[in-house]
């Protein structure tokens, strides 16, 4: 199997290309990390002796991406799966975040994994099931004060997903939207975490689990995956709480959260000034 992941040098997209690598799948792993990428690379080549190809790509930059599929083509490879992994977001309230920082989360998250997602569904191998995998959030659920971009760039995913999944079903494919709660993917990531107290610790998904788990339910046909008895109890009544209640109680819940984070993260920049 070939399987093409973006954002691999990350800490799910590490993960995913660990468990793919485990069960001997063929793969091309993209981001904007060359060092990152060249040293999972040999991990994997000497791990579990498959064939890794490396590229680095900006996927929000077109010019990036053209040059990507060159290799691929050059080379013509054909894919079986693709791994959306790549995303961001930028932690505070939408405006105490800089204009194009703002942008560039929803560029990311949104319209360069719809380049890439079109791009790659051109280069399915012919004659084969295909899976595609977006990286949702459990935050796609809720509205989210003090996230609205992060949460909103994140519901786009998960409804195109679903759409796309329709689409598809005729053409022996199948589209998965994972939407985990919190990973401990960066020190950011563990500082959020760590300051939602509570909530954060019960919310937070272990990255090789969940990378296991998505998998194994990609193959088996499955829409959407959320990880966590937890989360998936909150996702249920999400649906069907009033979504001005939800926002009120996110709002709150994430003003403290954030109050504590940010304040963290700045202390630390002065301590390393």
């Amino acid at each position: 199997m070939n399987v093409i992941i973006t954002g691999a040098a990350g800490g799910l997209g590490r993960a995913l290309a660990n468990e793919c690598g485990r069960r001997g799948y063929n793969l091309l792993l993209t981001d904007v990390n060359a060092d990152g990428l060249l040293c999972l690379q040999r991990g994997l080549e000497r791990q579990y002796g498959i064939t890794v190809t490396t590229k680095t790509c900006d996927l929000t930059n077109a010019e990036s991406v053209d040059e990507m599929l060159a290799v691929i083509d050059n080379n013509s490879i054909r894919f079986d799966m693709l791994l959306n992994i790549a995303g961001m977001d930028f932690e505070g309230g939408f405006m105490e975040r800089e204009r194009e920082k703002i942008v560039k989360i929803v560029t990311l998250n949104d319209a360069a994994t719809l380049r890439i997602t079109h791009a790659i569904l051109e280069r399915r191998r012919s004659g084969r099931h295909f899976t595609i995998v977006f990286v949702s959030s459990l935050a796609s659920m809720f509205p989210m004060p003090l996230k609205a971009t992060y949460a909103a760039s994140k519901r786009f995913l998960l409804d195109f997903a679903t759409s796309l999944r329709q689409e598809l079903k005729d053409q022996d494919a199948n589209v998965l939207a994972l939407c985990p709660g919190g990973m401990v993917t960066t020190e950011e990531a563990m500082q959020g975490i760590a300051a939602q107290g509570f909530w954060g610790n019960v919310t937070t998904n272990a990255l090789e689990i969940v990378a296991h788990q998505t998998l194994d339910r990609a193959l088996t046909g499955k829409g959407t995956y959320v990880p966590g008895w937890f989360n998936r109890v909150l996702s249920f009544f999400g649906k069907i709480i009033p979504r001005s209640w939800v926002a009120a109680v996110v709002y709150w819940r994430w003003k403290c959260a954030q109050s504590k984070w940010l304040t963290a993260e700045a202390t630390l920049a002065a301590d390393h000034f």
